[in-house]
Protein backbone atom coordinates (compact mmCIF):
# COMPACT_ATOMS: atom_id res chain seq x y z
CA UNK A 1 0.00 0.00 0.00
CA UNK A 2 1.20 3.47 -0.88
CA UNK A 3 2.80 5.63 2.03
CA UNK A 4 1.53 9.13 2.54
CA UNK A 5 3.49 12.12 4.03
CA UNK A 6 0.61 14.43 5.39
CA UNK A 7 2.58 18.38 5.99
CA UNK A 8 0.78 20.38 8.33
CA UNK A 9 -0.72 18.86 12.11
CA UNK A 10 -4.05 21.01 12.35
CA UNK A 11 -7.78 19.88 12.09
CA UNK A 12 -7.68 18.96 8.47
CA UNK A 13 -3.97 16.58 9.00
CA UNK A 14 -5.59 14.90 11.94
CA UNK A 15 -8.93 14.16 9.90
CA UNK A 16 -7.12 13.03 6.93
CA UNK A 17 -4.82 10.48 8.71
CA UNK A 18 -7.78 9.13 10.16
CA UNK A 19 -9.66 8.70 7.04
CA UNK A 20 -6.27 7.46 5.17
CA UNK A 21 -5.46 5.19 7.71
CA UNK A 22 -8.59 3.36 7.90
CA UNK A 23 -8.66 2.60 4.16
CA UNK A 24 -5.03 0.86 5.06
CA UNK A 25 -2.61 3.50 3.60
CA UNK A 26 0.58 4.28 5.44
CA UNK A 27 0.56 7.04 7.04
CA UNK A 28 3.05 9.80 8.53
CA UNK A 29 1.99 12.89 9.48
CA UNK A 30 4.48 16.27 10.12
CA UNK A 31 3.74 19.12 11.98
CA UNK A 32 6.64 21.53 12.56
CA UNK A 33 5.72 22.87 16.33
CA UNK A 34 3.09 21.20 19.29
CA UNK A 35 0.20 19.84 17.26
CA UNK A 36 -2.35 22.02 16.49
CA UNK A 37 -0.43 25.07 16.95
CA UNK A 38 -1.02 26.94 13.83
CA UNK A 39 -4.73 27.76 12.42
CA UNK A 40 -6.95 25.29 14.57
CA UNK A 41 -5.59 26.62 18.01
CA UNK A 42 -6.02 30.36 17.23
CA UNK A 43 -10.18 30.03 15.83
CA UNK A 44 -13.05 30.77 18.19
CA UNK A 45 -14.22 27.26 18.37
CA UNK A 46 -17.65 27.49 16.61
CA UNK A 47 -19.13 24.63 15.38
CA UNK A 48 -21.41 26.34 12.60
CA UNK A 49 -24.44 25.54 11.51
CA UNK A 50 -23.98 27.20 8.20
CA UNK A 51 -26.46 29.63 9.03
CA UNK A 52 -24.06 32.92 8.37
CA UNK A 53 -23.38 31.58 5.00
CA UNK A 54 -26.52 30.57 3.58
CA UNK A 55 -27.24 33.84 1.76
CA UNK A 56 -23.48 34.32 0.20
CA UNK A 57 -21.90 31.04 0.04
CA UNK A 58 -24.85 28.36 0.36
CA UNK A 59 -22.03 25.45 -0.50
CA UNK A 60 -20.42 26.23 2.52
CA UNK A 61 -23.24 26.25 4.41
CA UNK A 62 -24.66 22.61 3.13
CA UNK A 63 -21.17 21.59 4.10
CA UNK A 64 -21.30 23.17 7.52
CA UNK A 65 -25.09 21.69 8.41
CA UNK A 66 -24.14 18.45 7.28
CA UNK A 67 -20.96 18.21 9.04
CA UNK A 68 -22.68 19.54 12.20
CA UNK A 69 -24.53 16.70 12.46
CA UNK A 70 -22.08 14.08 12.06
CA UNK A 71 -19.28 15.84 14.04
CA UNK A 72 -21.92 16.24 17.31
CA UNK A 73 -22.56 12.40 16.69
CA UNK A 74 -18.88 11.34 16.68
CA UNK A 75 -17.06 14.14 19.32
CA UNK A 76 -19.89 14.99 21.60
CA UNK A 77 -17.06 15.08 24.40
CA UNK A 78 -15.64 17.48 22.38
CA UNK A 79 -18.36 20.15 22.05
CA UNK A 80 -20.85 21.86 24.09
CA UNK A 81 -24.55 21.20 22.35
CA UNK A 82 -26.12 25.02 23.44
CA UNK A 83 -27.23 26.48 19.83
CA UNK A 84 -27.29 29.76 18.55
CA UNK A 85 -29.57 32.75 17.45
CA UNK A 86 -29.31 35.29 14.61
CA UNK A 87 -30.21 38.55 16.67
CA UNK A 88 -32.23 41.92 14.94
CA UNK A 89 -31.14 45.07 16.53
CA UNK A 90 -32.50 47.62 13.84
CA UNK A 91 -35.06 47.86 10.79
CA UNK A 92 -31.86 47.15 8.60
CA UNK A 93 -31.21 43.63 10.42
CA UNK A 94 -34.96 43.28 9.87
CA UNK A 95 -34.82 43.01 6.17
CA UNK A 96 -32.26 40.90 6.05
CA UNK A 97 -34.13 38.52 7.82
CA UNK A 98 -36.35 37.37 4.69
CA UNK A 99 -33.55 36.27 2.36
CA UNK A 100 -31.55 34.62 5.51
CA UNK A 101 -34.77 32.52 6.36
CA UNK A 102 -35.35 31.94 2.93
CA UNK A 103 -31.81 30.84 2.26
CA UNK A 104 -31.26 28.27 5.65
CA UNK A 105 -34.14 26.77 4.05
CA UNK A 106 -32.53 25.95 0.74
CA UNK A 107 -30.18 24.84 2.74
CA UNK A 108 -31.56 22.68 4.80
CA UNK A 109 -30.68 24.47 8.09
CA UNK A 110 -33.52 24.14 10.65
CA UNK A 111 -34.29 27.82 12.09
CA UNK A 112 -37.04 28.70 14.37
CA UNK A 113 -38.51 32.60 14.88
CA UNK A 114 -38.18 34.25 18.07
CA UNK A 115 -39.68 37.57 19.07
CA UNK A 116 -38.37 40.13 21.23
CA UNK A 117 -40.06 38.54 24.55
CA UNK A 118 -38.89 34.86 23.80
CA UNK A 119 -35.29 36.16 23.11
CA UNK A 120 -34.62 38.55 25.59
CA UNK A 121 -35.95 35.92 27.92
CA UNK A 122 -33.78 33.10 26.59
CA UNK A 123 -30.68 35.54 26.77
CA UNK A 124 -31.36 38.75 28.85
CA UNK A 125 -27.70 40.02 28.00
CA UNK A 126 -28.96 41.08 24.61
CA UNK A 127 -29.82 44.36 23.76
CA UNK A 128 -33.27 45.19 25.16
CA UNK A 129 -33.96 46.86 21.78
CA UNK A 130 -33.66 43.53 20.54
CA UNK A 131 -36.58 43.31 17.34
CA UNK A 132 -36.31 39.78 16.47
CA UNK A 133 -34.36 36.50 16.27
CA UNK A 134 -33.80 33.17 14.99
CA UNK A 135 -32.48 30.69 16.68
CA UNK A 136 -29.81 28.09 15.12
CA UNK A 137 -28.17 24.93 15.33
CA UNK A 138 -24.80 26.15 16.09
CA UNK A 139 -22.64 24.99 19.01
CA UNK A 140 -19.20 25.62 20.58
CA UNK A 141 -16.32 22.87 20.26
CA UNK A 142 -13.28 22.59 22.10
CA UNK A 143 -10.91 23.15 19.01
CA UNK A 144 -7.79 20.86 20.08
CA UNK A 145 -10.09 17.86 22.24
CA UNK A 146 -12.31 17.91 18.28
CA UNK A 147 -8.64 17.41 16.28
CA UNK A 148 -7.16 15.10 19.13
CA UNK A 149 -10.01 12.71 19.06
CA UNK A 150 -8.90 12.23 14.77
CA UNK A 151 -5.60 12.56 16.04
CA UNK A 152 -6.06 9.40 18.74
CA UNK A 153 -7.97 7.44 16.14
CA UNK A 154 -5.80 7.65 13.67
CA UNK A 155 -2.70 6.69 15.90
CA UNK A 156 -4.30 3.64 17.05
CA UNK A 157 -4.66 2.26 12.99
CA UNK A 158 -0.71 3.26 12.79
CA UNK A 159 -0.39 6.71 11.72
CA UNK A 160 2.78 8.03 12.69
CA UNK A 161 2.54 11.72 14.43
CA UNK A 162 5.65 13.68 14.37
CA UNK A 163 5.15 17.05 15.60
CA UNK A 164 8.48 18.99 15.92
CA UNK A 165 9.06 18.41 12.38
CA UNK A 166 10.04 20.84 9.97
CA UNK A 167 9.53 20.01 6.18
CA UNK A 168 12.32 21.58 4.47
CA UNK A 169 12.05 20.45 1.33
CA UNK A 170 10.02 18.12 -1.39
CA UNK A 171 11.97 16.26 -3.32
CA UNK A 172 11.13 15.39 -7.45
CA UNK A 173 12.15 12.51 -9.58
CA UNK A 174 11.52 13.17 -13.06
CA UNK A 175 8.23 15.28 -12.11
CA UNK A 176 7.02 13.10 -9.50
CA UNK A 177 7.17 13.44 -5.72
CA UNK A 178 9.75 10.84 -4.17
CA UNK A 179 10.14 12.28 -0.73
CA UNK A 180 10.70 15.06 1.91
CA UNK A 181 13.43 16.58 3.71
CA UNK A 182 12.48 17.41 7.67
CA UNK A 183 13.64 19.24 10.21
CA UNK A 184 13.49 18.04 13.89
CA UNK A 185 13.22 20.79 16.21
CA UNK A 186 14.25 17.95 19.20
CA UNK A 187 17.42 17.02 18.12
CA UNK A 188 18.74 19.66 15.16
CA UNK A 189 18.52 17.27 12.81
CA UNK A 190 17.41 16.66 9.44
CA UNK A 191 16.04 13.69 7.54
CA UNK A 192 14.97 12.48 4.78
CA UNK A 193 11.75 10.27 4.32
CA UNK A 194 10.91 8.87 1.62
CA UNK A 195 6.85 8.62 0.11
CA UNK A 196 4.47 8.22 -2.47
CA UNK A 197 2.39 10.81 -2.18
CA UNK A 198 2.95 14.10 -0.11
CA UNK A 199 -0.14 15.85 0.90
CA UNK A 200 -0.15 19.57 1.86
CA UNK A 201 -2.64 21.09 5.01
CA UNK A 202 -0.97 23.35 6.21
CA UNK A 203 -3.61 25.89 6.19
CA UNK A 204 -2.37 29.42 5.63
CA UNK A 205 1.00 27.92 5.44
CA UNK A 206 0.23 25.81 2.62
CA UNK A 207 1.25 28.27 -0.11
CA UNK A 208 4.67 28.20 1.44
CA UNK A 209 4.85 24.24 1.31
CA UNK A 210 3.73 24.57 -2.41
CA UNK A 211 6.54 26.64 -3.39
CA UNK A 212 8.78 23.72 -2.16
CA UNK A 213 7.69 22.00 -5.14
CA UNK A 214 8.40 25.28 -7.52
CA UNK A 215 4.18 25.47 -7.44
CA UNK A 216 1.83 28.10 -7.26
CA UNK A 217 -1.20 27.98 -4.68
CA UNK A 218 -4.06 30.14 -4.82
CA UNK A 219 -4.58 31.06 -1.43
CA UNK A 220 -3.80 33.93 0.55
CA UNK A 221 -4.02 34.56 4.58
CA UNK A 222 -7.47 36.13 5.86
CA UNK A 223 -6.18 37.69 9.15
CA UNK A 224 -8.69 38.29 11.75
CA UNK A 225 -8.88 39.74 15.58
CA UNK A 226 -10.39 37.51 18.58
CA UNK A 227 -10.49 38.84 22.16
CA UNK A 228 -11.63 37.20 25.00
CA UNK A 229 -13.65 38.77 28.31
CA UNK A 230 -13.60 37.16 31.54
CA UNK A 231 -17.14 36.56 31.85
CA UNK A 232 -20.15 34.53 29.79
CA UNK A 233 -22.58 36.93 28.52
CA UNK A 234 -24.77 34.04 27.05
CA UNK A 235 -25.18 30.49 27.10
CA UNK A 236 -25.82 30.69 23.29
CA UNK A 237 -23.63 31.80 20.24
CA UNK A 238 -24.78 35.44 19.40
CA UNK A 239 -24.61 36.69 16.04
CA UNK A 240 -25.89 39.45 14.27
CA UNK A 241 -28.46 39.12 11.51
CA UNK A 242 -27.17 40.48 8.68
CA UNK A 243 -24.99 39.71 5.79
CA UNK A 244 -21.28 37.99 7.51
CA UNK A 245 -19.35 40.92 8.75
CA UNK A 246 -16.57 42.28 11.04
CA UNK A 247 -17.58 42.05 15.09
CA UNK A 248 -20.63 40.66 14.63
CA UNK A 249 -20.43 36.84 16.77
CA UNK A 250 -19.97 36.57 20.56
CA UNK A 251 -18.97 32.58 21.19
CA UNK A 252 -19.38 31.51 24.96
CA UNK A 253 -16.34 29.23 25.73
CA UNK A 254 -16.39 27.55 28.84
CA UNK A 255 -17.14 30.95 31.11
CA UNK A 256 -15.35 33.17 28.30
CA UNK A 257 -16.73 35.30 25.98
CA UNK A 258 -14.96 35.26 23.02
CA UNK A 259 -15.66 38.83 20.69
CA UNK A 260 -14.89 38.60 16.70
CA UNK A 261 -13.98 39.02 14.28
CA UNK A 262 -11.79 41.45 12.01
CA UNK A 263 -10.77 40.47 8.41
CA UNK A 264 -8.09 41.91 6.28
CA UNK A 265 -5.26 40.57 3.96
CA UNK A 266 -1.80 39.14 5.13
CA UNK A 267 1.02 38.39 3.13
CA UNK A 268 2.60 36.18 6.01
CA UNK A 269 0.70 33.63 8.03
CA UNK A 270 3.52 34.58 10.36
CA UNK A 271 2.78 37.92 11.22
CA UNK A 272 -0.01 37.91 13.18
CA UNK A 273 0.96 41.58 14.36
CA UNK A 274 -2.98 44.12 14.65
CA UNK A 275 -2.92 47.19 16.03
CA UNK A 276 -4.48 47.94 19.07
CA UNK A 277 -7.47 49.53 17.52
CA UNK A 278 -9.09 46.99 16.09
CA UNK A 279 -9.75 45.66 19.62
CA UNK A 280 -11.83 49.24 20.84
CA UNK A 281 -13.30 47.96 17.37
CA UNK A 282 -14.56 44.50 18.74
CA UNK A 283 -15.48 45.24 21.71
CA UNK A 284 -17.62 48.49 20.05
CA UNK A 285 -19.07 46.44 17.20
CA UNK A 286 -20.22 43.38 19.76
CA UNK A 287 -21.38 45.76 22.32
CA UNK A 288 -24.27 46.75 20.24
CA UNK A 289 -25.64 42.88 20.77
CA UNK A 290 -24.09 42.71 24.35
CA UNK A 291 -24.14 46.60 25.74
CA UNK A 292 -22.65 44.97 28.73
CA UNK A 293 -20.08 44.10 26.75
CA UNK A 294 -18.34 47.57 27.01
CA UNK A 295 -18.45 47.03 31.15
CA UNK A 296 -15.51 44.50 31.31
CA UNK A 297 -11.88 44.81 29.92
CA UNK A 298 -10.23 42.17 27.88
CA UNK A 299 -8.98 38.62 29.01
CA UNK A 300 -6.89 38.01 26.17
CA UNK A 301 -6.59 39.43 22.15
CA UNK A 302 -5.02 37.20 19.67
CA UNK A 303 -4.97 36.88 15.74
CA UNK A 304 -5.21 34.23 13.53
CA UNK A 305 -4.49 33.43 9.76
CA UNK A 306 -7.23 31.52 7.69
CA UNK A 307 -6.74 29.94 4.19
CA UNK A 308 -8.74 32.12 2.14
CA UNK A 309 -9.02 30.96 -2.08
CA UNK A 310 -10.32 33.37 -3.85
CA UNK A 311 -9.39 35.89 -6.64
CA UNK A 312 -7.93 38.47 -4.09
CA UNK A 313 -5.90 40.89 -5.71
CA UNK A 314 -8.94 42.92 -5.64
CA UNK A 315 -9.66 42.68 -2.30
CA UNK A 316 -11.40 40.58 0.41
CA UNK A 317 -14.81 41.32 2.38
CA UNK A 318 -16.49 39.32 5.39
CA UNK A 319 -18.29 36.95 2.15
CA UNK A 320 -15.34 35.89 0.77
CA UNK A 321 -15.80 32.26 0.06
CA UNK A 322 -15.61 29.60 3.33
CA UNK A 323 -15.43 26.35 1.13
CA UNK A 324 -12.46 24.21 0.23
CA UNK A 325 -10.74 22.90 -2.80
CA UNK A 326 -8.34 19.48 -2.82
CA UNK A 327 -5.81 19.72 -6.01
CA UNK A 328 -3.96 17.22 -7.59
CA UNK A 329 -0.82 19.17 -9.04
CA UNK A 330 0.39 16.09 -11.34
CA UNK A 331 -3.09 17.27 -13.38
CA UNK A 332 -2.73 21.36 -12.66
CA UNK A 333 0.95 21.53 -12.47
CA UNK A 334 2.85 19.09 -13.75
CA UNK A 335 3.89 17.78 -10.28
CA UNK A 336 2.76 14.14 -9.50
CA UNK A 337 2.53 12.70 -6.48
CA UNK A 338 2.00 16.10 -4.58
CA UNK A 339 -2.07 17.29 -3.44
CA UNK A 340 -2.59 20.04 -1.57
CA UNK A 341 -5.83 20.86 0.50
CA UNK A 342 -6.84 24.62 0.95
CA UNK A 343 -9.60 26.86 2.27
CA UNK A 344 -12.79 25.49 4.14
CA UNK A 345 -13.32 25.85 8.03
CA UNK A 346 -12.98 23.43 11.45
CA UNK A 347 -16.72 22.46 11.24
CA UNK A 348 -15.71 20.88 7.71
CA UNK A 349 -12.65 18.78 8.61
CA UNK A 350 -14.02 15.87 7.87
CA UNK A 351 -15.39 16.51 4.81
CA UNK A 352 -12.10 17.78 3.53
CA UNK A 353 -10.49 14.66 4.11
CA UNK A 354 -13.20 12.57 2.69
CA UNK A 355 -12.69 14.56 0.06
CA UNK A 356 -9.09 14.31 -0.60
CA UNK A 357 -9.07 10.70 0.82
CA UNK A 358 -11.06 10.15 -2.03
CA UNK A 359 -8.88 11.75 -4.40
CA UNK A 360 -6.36 10.05 -3.89
CA UNK A 361 -7.37 6.88 -3.54
CA UNK A 362 -8.49 7.93 -7.52
CA UNK A 363 -4.79 8.80 -8.32
CA UNK A 364 -3.51 5.63 -7.33
CA UNK A 365 -6.81 3.22 -8.70
CA UNK A 366 -7.61 1.88 -5.93
CA UNK A 367 -11.79 2.09 -5.05
CA UNK A 368 -11.99 2.34 -1.21
CA UNK A 369 -14.86 3.86 0.12
CA UNK A 370 -14.93 6.07 3.36
CA UNK A 371 -15.69 5.10 6.62
CA UNK A 372 -15.21 8.17 9.08
CA UNK A 373 -18.99 9.46 8.61
CA UNK A 374 -20.10 6.44 11.23
CA UNK A 375 -16.30 4.94 12.31
CA UNK A 376 -16.32 5.67 16.22
CA UNK A 377 -13.24 8.22 17.66
CA UNK A 378 -11.38 7.27 20.28
CA UNK A 379 -12.20 9.28 22.99
CA UNK A 380 -9.03 12.47 22.96
CA UNK A 381 -7.14 11.50 25.67
CA UNK A 382 -6.09 8.39 24.23
CA UNK A 383 -3.55 10.08 22.13
CA UNK A 384 -1.58 10.53 25.21
CA UNK A 385 -2.04 7.69 27.09
CA UNK A 386 -1.37 5.23 24.01
CA UNK A 387 2.18 7.39 23.74
CA UNK A 388 3.06 6.14 27.11
CA UNK A 389 1.87 2.71 27.47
Amino acid sequence: MEKILIVGGGGTGAALAHDLSLRGFSVSLFEKGPLLSGATGRHHGLLHSGARYAVSDPEAAKECIAENSILRRLAPDAMEQNGGLFVALNDEDMNYAEIFSESCEACNIPIQAMDPHEVLALEPALNPKTKYAYAVPDAVMDAWRLAMHFFATAQANGAHIQDYSEIRNIYLASGRVSGIRVFDHRCLCERDITGDIVVNTAGPWAGKVARLANVHLPVRPGLGIMVSINTRFAERVLNRLHKPDEGDIIVPQRMLSILGTSLRLGEDPDNLNFPETEIKRMFDLCSEMVPAVKDFPPHAAWSAARPLIDDLDSGVSPEVGRTFASYDHGERDGVAGLVSVIGGKATTLRAMAEKTADLICKMVGRDIACETETHPLLHYREFFQSKHK
